[in-house]
């Protein structure tokens, strides 16, 4: 019996006595939008953004290659892992790009510098990238391995609170929730940033 099918049999044997008919509604009147306009959702979503470490920079969309290549030199990173079908004309022309098919092993991934992608959804609210393993946005391994990590998100694509972002996600896709950098805190709540994933991580809004 695996461990799957051990915990489903609990599960059956403590609702043996329940009646099939037996449901309890779940109260959904949640407030789903904060009722503010749009340049205050962006605004919010670069304070919530810096609030986690994380450095949100802003490009117009005929601009993202130039405003990319600036962001690498500041951190000092001319080699990158990037999803197959991320836009050419989003890279600098002097970058050395590692195009990660779905071949590259976590040993591939963290030897180069860092990983360039897109999100699905930004969440103003809780500063939140989402990644479902959509389009531009690769496996969940490109964005967990490599120690640093550059996002691209459209203005169009964030929205106010986390209601609204699961109302536009797809349930059955695997999803990546990313609040700034990866981060731990000890007993003593002192923070250590990168132990089991990036250690910095820009995001680049496009609007």
């Amino acid at each position: 019996m695996s461990a799957r099918e051990e915990i489903l049999g609990r599960v059956r044997q403590a609702l043996v006595d329940v009646p099939a008919s037996d449901s309890t509604e779940v109260p959904r009147d949640y407030r789903r939008s904060l009722g503010i306009d749009r340049a205050a959702v962006l605004d919010l979503f670069a304070e919530t953004v810096s609030d986690y470490r994380a450095t949100l920079h802003r490009s117009a969309p005929d601009q993202i290659a130039s405003a990319v290549a600036a962001i690498l030199a500041g951190q000092g990173i001319t080699r990158l892992a990037v999803p197959a079908d991320l836009p050419d004309d989003w890279l600098p022309d002097d970058l050395d790009v590692v195009v990660d098919d779905g071949r590259l092993g976590a040993g591939d991934l963290d030897a180069v510098a860092g990983a360039m992608t897109a999100a699905a959804v930004g969440i103003a609210q809780t500063g939140t990238l989402v990644l479902d393993a959509g389009a531009r946005q690769g496996r969940r391994l490109l964005s967990l391995v490599p120690d640093y990590h550059l996002c691209v998100i459209s203005a169009d694509d964030v929205v106010g609170s986390v209601p609204e972002a699961l109302g536009r996600l797809d349930p059955v896709r695997p999803i990546t929730l990313i609040s700034g950098p990866s981060a731990t805190s000890d007993i003593e709540l002192s923070r250590v940033e990168g132990v089991h994933g990036p250690r910095t991580l820009d995001v680049l809004l496009v609007e």
